[in-house]
């Protein structure tokens, strides 16, 4: 009998001792069943686990070693288990998400599979199909399957539920970092999607060009239409405090745009708007001041102040060389 208890306790420690470790071989709390089984946990050990009320299964192949809720890496990890491990990556905003984009909310987990894989429909996750899995489009580096930011980007792109959604995603990510135009560009020649393509290629474009807001490009379009200048994006000038930057402007004649998005009325940043409009008029510049919501509703109404200011400081430039 004691024999009996001393083995019962061992054991015990044994299991104890066991699930600590696989708390550290775990992706953030979670393993797949076929890794446990590597691990020597079978479906007896690990149904024993989940009767005591330590693990729980969110997934037919994904085992939680814990009974809290998942955290975003770990429901990646349980996406990438359940849809399939070898066919299925993360992808599209999801993917950036992971790489390190902020301030974008996605409710799904997406994650795209060859075609030709029949995969199992997966609560939570969007499982999209791609006609080709292409060698450089998956992170190298060791932790999730996923893709690299550019494909990610594009992908995300062609899967949003709007031309506004698309283009907000790829401007995101160029403004986060997360890639370079040129990565962006050069992964576009193979990336190609099959809706919005014309779209997304403008919008590619406009990221080489330097625009890194919606409001850039929106002006930006109604500047083409009205046949003015390509304007000059991320312009560089002198502050009271170092190196200013203005949205876009034609630097020939000392016009400047600046569209003010929904952060310029927090704490004290319209002030720092106003010393940066300041320094460039005391350098004889001009500077129009427009907010993102009138740029899309009364766009056209700034748009006559902004193509009536280019007439008049070309025709001074004019007049001064003369």
């Amino acid at each position: 009998m004691t024999d009996r208890l001393s083995a019962a306790r061992a054991t015990r420690r044994w299991r104890k001792t066991a699930r600590q470790g696989l708390l550290e071989k775990s992706h953030d709390g979670v393993l797949s069943r076929r890794e446990l089984a590597h691990l020597g946990w079978d479906s007896h050990a690990i149904d024993r686990e989940v009767e005591a009320g330590r693990w729980r299964c969110p997934g037919r192949l994904t085992v939680a070693l814990h009974t809290a809720p998942l955290s975003f890496e770990a429901e990646c990890w349980r996406a990438v288990f359940e849809v399939g491990e070898g066919i299925a990556l993360v992808d599209g905003v999801t993917s950036l998400q992971v790489a390190g984009l902020k301030h974008f909310e996605e409710p799904f987990i997406h994650v795209s599979v060859p075609h030709t894989a029949k995969v199992p429909d997966v609560g939570g996750v969007v499982i999209h199909k791609i006609r080709h899995r292409h060698d450089f489009e998956r992170w190298s580096r060791s932790g999730l399957p996923r893709t690299v930011p550019p494909v990610a980007a594009i992908r995300a792109a062609h899967w949003a539920v709007s031309e506004r959604q698309a283009a907000t995603v790829l401007m995101m990510g160029g403004q986060q970092r997360l890639y370079s135009p040129a990565w962006l560009a050069e992964t576009r020649i193979v990336i190609r999607g099959r809706n919005r393509r014309k779209f997304i290629d403008d919008i590619i474009r406009a990221v080489e060009d330097g625009i890194q807001a919606l409001g850039e490009f929106d002006i930006t379009e109604l500047c083409r239409r009205r046949g003015l200048p390509p304007p000059t994006h991320q312009i560089q000038r002198r502050g009271p405090n170092g190196r200013i930057y203005l949205d876009i402007g034609w630097e020939d004649i000392g016009l400047f745009l600046e569209i003010d998005g929904a952060g310029h009325t927090w704490g004290v940043n319209t002030s720092h708007d106003h010393l940066r409009a300041n320094a460039v008029t005391l350098q004889k510049g001009t500077v129009l001041r427009m907010d993102i919501i009138g740029v899309r509703l009364m766009g056209e109404e700034f748009m006559d102040q902004v193509c009536a200011a280019h007439a008049l400081l070309t025709a001074r430039r004019k007049g001064a060389v003369a």
